[in-house]
């Protein structure tokens, strides 16, 4: 059965303490632990603490690659995956998730193909390269931000993620996108997006990106990675609204992930 694992980012403003928190409340099976500006998600011990009070495991850890995280564990780029290699192996994950260098970050991305598959060879963890997007000005024009390239089904990544939300800017199918990258696809963030050039992180169901196909045809390819729930929740303005975004965002994947669903679909 697929780990359906829900982001500390999916809370925000709130702690990632409180993200545990919702996760066992609601039913999730793991929590990924999106290293960030809250304190809490930044301290290995803290984080172990957490899993085991709450007693559900992590599944995955989010690098620091963000611009607002350009900070946070440093600013050399391959000393923050091998610290979130570090935290992964102390709390049980078995991924890293990681973005693409910026264009800037000339010298890290010359080599980040390479250094990727070194640092998995080198640490037993998997790094899963997320799909990002073309940043657009205007509907029509969009600047190439990321180096080698947004998209890494085009590049040799042994282990890939795929976030929906991301896939909207760039309007990318995922069910292609999953088809390219094939056994390499290793994590999923499932959310929507409308297809503006906006990063969205809606419920999935409420955008334009056929969430329920693509879980579908997950389930129809015998995927065996993680599917973790990454949504924005920052206009919820009460606990009740949070809640049922979070309720109405587990439900969909546990209802899209099972076999009749696909069944129903004639997959």
């Amino acid at each position: 059965m697929t780990v359906i694992g829900l982001s500390n980012a999916s809370v925000y403003p709130e702690s990632t303490a409180h993200a545990f928190a919702w996760a066992t409340q609601l039913g999730y099976d793991a929590v990924e632990v999106m290293v960030g500006v809250d304190s809490l998600s930044q301290q290995v011990a803290a984080v172990k603490q957490l899993s085991d009070h709450h007693e559900i495991p992590v599944c995955a850890v989010h690098s620091p690659c963000l611009l607002f995280t350009q900070r946070v564990w440093g600013t050399d780029p391959w000393g923050k995956l091998e610290r979130s290699a570090e935290m992964a192996h102390a709390v049980g994950a078995d991924v890293v998730v990681v973005h693409p260098p910026f264009r800037r970050q000339k010298d890290y991305a010359r080599s980040f193909v390479e250094g990727i598959a070194a640092l998995e060879s080198s640490t037993g963890v998997a790094f899963a390269v997320e799909n990002m997007y073309p940043w657009r000005a205007s509907a029509k024009r969009g600047m190439e931000m990321y180096l080698p390239g947004w998209d890494p089904s085009a590049h040799d990544f042994a282990n890939t993620t795929i976030d929906l939300s991301h896939a909207a800017i760039a309007r990318s199918d995922v069910v292609e996108m999953a088809q390219r990258m094939g056994e390499r696809l290793r994590h999923v963030h499932l959310t929507d997006g409308t297809g503006s050039a906006k990063d969205e992180h809606l419920v999935p169901g409420r955008g334009v990106m056929g969430a329920d196909r693509f879980l579908q045809h997950l389930v129809a390819t015998g995927f065996t990675g993680h599917v973790v729930l990454e949504i924005n929740t920052r206009r919820c303005n009460t606990r009740e609204e949070r809640e049922a975004d979070l309720r109405e965002a587990l439900e969909f994947a546990r209802a899209h992930l099972s076999s009749d669903a696909v069944s129903r679909a004639g997959g």
